[in-house]
């Protein structure tokens, strides 16, 4: 398909009608300081991979409910004294891969944790290692209406608490330097980023690519590709639950965290992306708080969005932030 949204000039222009909870803020500081009752207890356990360059830890963390949840550390080999540090969340339907994965982080002289995504990591790539024990009411086949009856049941309140604590597990280890954080992601880890920029004060620098989880009520209708679609095949099926269902959702809806966003930011967007529409990545991208802002635009891409060329646009933009 070829440009099926808004044109350019009105995307920059774009805002989004979805609605603020008003206890949004009061339901975040509440999820995240429950949380925060269990120890994080981060382990970082040496894996032997044969690399020479880099050194990997598999590690373990508590997230939402005291959960195990996997991610990886890499650091550059030799490394002695506290580097700047990327947090990285992964696309849906990923899982955190294999320990020799992803290098271009710690290549660059930074310390690299990638979190895995509970209950994901069956879908593409080499797989994950975290399970969501959660049960939830009946939903479509997927991760989108998990939950979607009451906003403390939705299963992206458990991935977004793991992510805020991925943050502080990642931060732990005496080799990361936590003034110099920096958190990024594409597509679902894209939405992610946006929610963590949102929820974590303290970070230099955000870079949320093709971000997924934003503006729901346009994106449930202007798209019939999934993920998003999940949301509408639920409602065909239970009828009536429209209301609710894009309330549990507006507390999840990446606009609303740009809202909160206190980092300079670097997205993308892709102008034939029918996964993440562009619509609703700018809604996110003109809702974000932070001054500094800039959006790399691929007119003739998908949902690859800008791929190894949007790389080195953050490989440089990054060099003045960490």
């Amino acid at each position: 398909m070829a440009l099926f949204d808004l044109p350019l000039d009105e995307l920059r222009e774009y805002r989004s009608e979805s609605v603020e909870p008003e206890d949004f803020d009061s339901f975040w500081s509440k999820t995240l300081q429950e949380a925060r009752e269990h120890d994080l207890d981060a382990r970082f356990e040496p894996v032997d991979t044969g690399l020479s360059t880099v050194q990997v830890y598999d590690v373990t963390f508590s997230g939402f409910g005291g959960h195990p949840v996997k991610g990886w550390l890499r650091l550059p080999a030799g490394a002695s004294e506290p580097l700047p540090l990327v947090v990285e969340f992964i696309g849906y339907g990923g899982g955190r891969g294999l320990p020799h994965e992803n290098l271009l982080w710690a290549s660059t002289g930074r310390a690299h944790f990638m979190m895995d995504t509970r209950g994901q990591g069956s879908a593409w790539g080499g797989g994950g290692g975290t399970p969501d024990p959660v049960g939830a009411a009946p939903a479509y086949p997927g991760f989108m209406t998990r939950g979607i009856d009451v906003p403390e049941n939705y299963y992206y309140r458990r991935v977004l608490t793991d992510a805020v604590r991925a943050v502080e597990a990642a931060r732990s280890h005496p080799l990361t330097d936590a003034a110099r954080t920096v958190a990024l992601g594409a597509s679902q880890g894209g939405g992610i980023t946006i929610a963590v920029g949102g929820l974590v004060p303290d970070l230099v620098a955000v870079a949320p690519d093709v971000p997924f989880l934003c503006d729901f009520p346009r994106a449930a209708t202007l798209t019939d590709r999934h993920p998003y679609r999940e949301i509408g095949l639920y409602l065909k099926t239970h009828r009536g639950r429209t209301e609710d269902a894009l309330r549990t959702l507006s507390y999840f809806d990446g606009v609303h965290f740009a809202a909160r966003g206190r980092a300079p930011a670097l997205f993308s967007a892709a102008l034939e992306d029918q996964t993440c529409p562009p619509s609703t990545v700018f809604a996110a991208f003109n809702a974000w708080a932070h001054d500094e802002k800039a959006i790399e635009v691929y007119d003739f891409n998908d949902h690859e969005g800008g791929g190894p060329f949007h790389e080195v646009a953050k490989l440089d933009w990054l060099r003045s932030h960490a």
